[in-house]
């Protein structure tokens, strides 16, 4: 799946909810390493998910620390690599969605 596929729909549900697309470019990059250009790149290019995180900078030191459930499971307990980067993404966009301050999302 590409990242460019799913990244509209990510930003439409925070829209929905009175939050912006800077903030969730802000979460994506707190997360992979990105700088904007680098995730705006990714996007064009209609990277998958896998070359997205595969390509990521660096997965941010306290990614671990993304506790809680998506679609049911719980993302610390997903065992397949790529699969807990995609989950721990969802999961921040959804407490951004939820209203939740950015500095608890980003967890500093």
């Amino acid at each position: 799946m590409k990242v460019s596929d799913v990244y509209p729909m990510l930003i439409q549900k925070v829209e929905r909810k009175g939050r912006e697309k800077t903030e969730v470019d802000v979460i994506t990059c707190w997360l992979t390493g990105y700088d904007i250009q680098g995730l705006k790149s990714q996007l064009e290019k209609e990277a998958s998910y896998e070359q997205f995180f595969a390509e990521a900078p660096q997965i941010n030191s306290n990614a671990n620390k993304i506790t809680g459930v998506v679609c049911g499971i719980r993302v610390e307990d997903i065992t397949d690599p790529l699969m807990q980067k995609v989950r721990w993404l969802d999961k921040l966009v959804d407490e951004l969605a939820k209203g939740k301050a950015m500095e608890k999302i980003l967890r500093s």
